[in-house]
């Protein structure tokens, strides 16, 4: 992940780089110079030739990276393709680029689809309703420019990677579904908001009648009944599938569920190389390694020990998901939602209770689904 812009345009009061624990943004330069991103071409060719890499996955990240003109947003991306293309010739790369949608226009379409980068926007449902935290500096909206933005991309299906939303749980979870499909996503990310046993996560601003001590895994459920029974396939809804993957016994694709080890890196603006920059949200410093571009490999980043902890599968959890009968899927959770200030991280996800009933009733739904007819009924 490579942070192009240390700053963005909108001022979303629930993010996790500017509004919670970690203010790290606040010394890093605005913009990734040009030989920083050149630096970090050359580093992860270098692990690329190494390990024999079949693909590296690159993402151009913020701030809001669409800050960066036309000419100049794929220059990263290229970089690192020569870089491949003279150390590591057998490593295909994918690329894209996350962006809030709001800068959005053809001239950047452009340019980013002739590099072969693929965009995905962050949106927290296709009504302004959903969107009343994703505002501007001065309080402004920011969900107009970005629906606009969202469908001049739906234009351009191949270079559509898809829609990450943040769950609100004073949204209709079925209204918040339905609405972002008006903006055709080939996938949607669903996303507990980043919170842990310390920072809890936010509760339903007023009753939902029906409501269970589960309102995370109500909101979803209710989110999958209506995709999974749907008559026609609309749109992929990643933690869905990644949950029906793992219960078939197949590989974790993200860092989010499973028990496969850690693989991101970040290098910042500055080209400081970090963790997950979703550890933000535990503490002031919970993603910096001391590390950079300039002085330290990807492999000494293996090493480091808050990476390390993360590539223990089982033996990084706590005890009560050793021996829990779902680890498998869960994974524990996603790491940042396991954190406790003076525990650090061995403990459950503060979601535990929320993915134990998701999980159960979408195993009941595969298990019926893969009966024979017969056996059905």
């Amino acid at each position: 992940m490579l942070k192009t812009r240390s700053r963005c345009n909108l001022a979303c009061t629930y993010c996790y780089v500017y509004e919670m624990a970690d203010q790290g943004w606040r010394d890093q330069p605005v913009v990734m110079a040009p030989a920083t991103a050149t630096r970090a071409a050359q580093r992860i060719a270098e692990h690329a030739a190494s390990h024999d890499l079949p693909r590296v996955d690159l993402v151009l990240h913020g701030g809001e990276p669409l800050l960066t003109a036309p000419a100049a947003l794929a220059a990263p991306v290229e970089a690192v393709r020569e870089a491949l293309a003279a150390t590591a010739p057998r490593t295909r790369i994918t690329a894209t680029v996350q962006t809030n949608g709001t800068l959005i226009t053809r001239g950047r379409l452009a340019a980013l689809a002739a590099a072969g980068i693929r965009v995905g926007v962050s949106l927290d449902g296709g009504l302004p309703a959903h969107n009343s935290r994703r505002v501007d500096h001065a309080g402004r909206p920011g969900f107009g420019a970005a629906a606009r933005g969202l469908r001049l991309l739906a234009r351009h299906p191949d270079s559509y990677a898809g829609v990450l939303c943040v769950i609100d749980l004073d949204q209709d979870p079925v209204e918040t579904y339905e609405s972002l499909l008006a903006f055709a996503p080939p996938t949607v990310g669903l996303l507990l908001p980043l919170a842990n046993w310390s920072a809890p996560p936010p509760g339903p601003g007023r009753p939902r009648p029906g409501g269970t001590g589960t309102p995370y895994a109500d909101w979803l459920l209710a989110v999958f009944e209506r995709w999974w029974h749907d008559g026609r396939h609309r749109t992929r809804i990643r933690l869905f599938e990644e949950i029906i993957a793992l219960l078939l016994g197949l590989p974790a694709t993200t860092e989010t569920l499973g028990l496969a080890p850690a693989a991101t890196a970040v290098i910042e603006t500055d080209g400081s190389i970090e963790q997950a920059d979703s550890l933000k949200s535990a503490y002031e410093g919970a993603a910096t390694t001391g590390m950079a571009l300039d002085t330290h490999s990807f492999d000494q980043l293996l090493d480091h020990p808050g990476f390390a902890a993360r590539q223990l599968g089982r033996d990084a959890l706590a005890a009560a998901c050793r021996s829990c009968e779902l680890v498998e899927v869960c994974g524990g959770g996603h790491y940042p939602h396991r954190y406790r200030a003076g525990e650090g991280f061995r403990q459950p996800s503060v979601y535990c209770a929320d993915l134990q009933v998701l999980i159960r009733h979408i195993a009941t739904a595969v298990q019926r689904a893969a009966r024979p007819p017969a056996a059905a009924s």
